[in-house]
């Protein structure tokens, strides 16, 4: 939603300004300008990054049009998730929770929290931890090591992406001088034309310059900033996951577990104790 009003502020802010101080729109409308500028750019992003990059780039507008999938709502249902676990696994011990983390996609315990049965990685994050410790891990210090390594990893892979597009952006100005050398050089080989024909040459060579400006500064590079946002949001889940594992290896009730993922949110995401406590009291118990 936000990208939609972001956009819409922008193309009025310019454009409308553009004509209220006299321009007509039509000297603007350049396609040849647009296809050399964004082909480039195109071309150098898949030269310049892996597959796996670019596929990931295609991919993350979805990302972009929906915003962080991390609400305050989201966190809610995991530290709620995380108090049913970490209960099933005081009250019967550890091993209750082998069928759950080894086929998590059938366990009636996660799927009564979807937002957090639909994350693939929070998923397999979780699971992966927990069967650590059904395996007899019992070092904090150690699986939080690994946790920290596990995080760092998944938050390089999807930077990866933010800065692959943020790299495009800082090439756009530049693609735009390209674009506008061109049409330079196609306005010399018109120099035997009126002044009104060089006059409309000219001024299309230039739209060049203000493409690759305006394109980078005022989406690709916005663009790119939202995604780094989605993936410091991404990592914090993880980060609340991983807090609330922590403290239950160390020996801390479920509820004190749960209270530790709590702390580690953000203030605008963060709900409070009674909100836990609430969403808590509403949750049927689930059986081994």
């Amino acid at each position: 939603m936000f990208l939609m009003v972001g956009a819409i502020i922008i193309l009025v802010s310019v454009f409308g300004g553009y004509i209220a101080g006299g321009g007509h729109l039509d000297v603007l409308w350049q396609p040849f300008e647009f296809i050399i500028i964004c082909g480039a750019a195109l071309g150098a992003f898949v030269i310049g990054n892996p597959k796996d990059v670019v596929v990931g780039a295609l991919k993350s507008f979805g990302k972009l049009l929906k915003g962080s999938k991390h609400k305050k709502e989201s966190y809610v249902e995991l530290l709620c998730m995380l108090n049913a676990t970490f209960k099933l696994a005081k009250t019967k011990g550890s091993m209750a929770l082998e069928t759950h983390i080894e086929r998590p996609e059938d366990s009636a315990l996660f799927q009564r929290f979807p937002i957090f049965a639909k994350d693939h990685h929070a998923m397999t994050f979780f699971c992966d931890f927990m069967r650590m410790l059904v395996m007899g891990a019992d070092s904090a210090h150690e699986i939080e090591a690994l946790m920290d390594q596990r995080i760092d990893v998944h938050h390089h892979e999807e930077m990866e992406i933010a800065s692959a597009i943020q790299n495009t952006a800082d090439a756009m100005p530049a693609l735009g001088i390209v674009a506008a050398v061109l049409g330079v050089i196609h306005t010399m080989g018109s120099i035997t034309e009126p002044p009104e024909v060089l006059g409309h040459l000219i001024g299309g060579a230039l739209v060049g310059t203000f493409l690759g400006v305006w394109l980078s500064y005022g989406f690709i590079a916005p663009m790119a900033q939202s995604l780094k946002g989605v993936a410091d949001d991404e990592v914090k889940y993880l980060i609340c996951i991983k807090s609330g594992i922590i403290a239950y290896i160390q020996g801390y009730a479920p509820i004190m577990a749960v209270e530790s993922a709590r702390m580690v949110l953000k203030s605008h995401n963060q709900p409070s104790f009674q909100d836990i406590e609430a969403a808590i009291e509403a949750t049927p118990p689930v059986a081994a």
